[in-house]
């Protein structure tokens, strides 16, 4: 009965964190499949060391994994220039939406803005990608991010200020097809 209990507190403190395991991954290897299949070994590691986890959020540590498992992956075979399909990564479609916001128009510019915003993420190196997303999206605090990415507050607070000024360059800058 122990193995038991011990698959249900797993499942209690990890599978919450699902989407955001997810949600790293594909931003971090810019492939829907190959984060799939990252975190599903991220999963298994973390169910592996699951005695290891001293409790409070199992967040940060969870996708301290999947970080780990997403950079062995891009080490593998040189794997960090996977192609950024707009459509495919645009995001969540639009929740929460005003009704006057729902004019055909404004749907497409917000589209079209969020798909900029992407392809924008998806330039930016993968130590500052990350701590974009997970502090932007996902939302993580600056010492949740630290001890995600096993670095420094400071550095985390570098790498952040670093990456929203090249995310706001990478915006700034002229379509280049013209």
């Amino acid at each position: 009965m122990k193995g038991t209990d011990r698959t249900r507190r797993f499942e209690a403190a990890v599978l919450p964190h699902l989407d955001a395991a997810y949600n790293l991954a594909r931003w971090l290897l810019r492939d829907e499949q190959s984060a799939q299949d990252v975190v599903q070994e991220a999963y298994l590691r973390a169910f592996r060391f699951f005695d290891g986890f001293r409790g409070g959020d199992a967040r940060p540590w969870l996708l301290g994994i999947v970080r780990n498992t997403c950079f062995t992956w891009l080490g593998q075979s040189g794997r960090d220039h996977v192609e950024f399909d707009e459509e495919r990564d645009s995001g969540a479609p639009d929740a929460g939406v005003e009704p006057a916001a729902n004019d055909p128009l404004r749907l497409l510019e917000r589209k079209f803005e969020r798909a900029q915003v992407n392809a924008a993420i998806a330039t930016l190196p993968p130590l500052f990608r990350e701590v974009l997303i997970l502090r932007e999206i996902e939302e993580l605090s600056y010492d949740e991010i630290a001890q995600v990415a096993g670095i420094p507050v400071g550095t985390v607070m570098s790498r952040l200020s670093r990456a929203r000024a090249m995310l706001r360059v990478a915006l700034t800058q002229p379509d280049k097809e013209d």
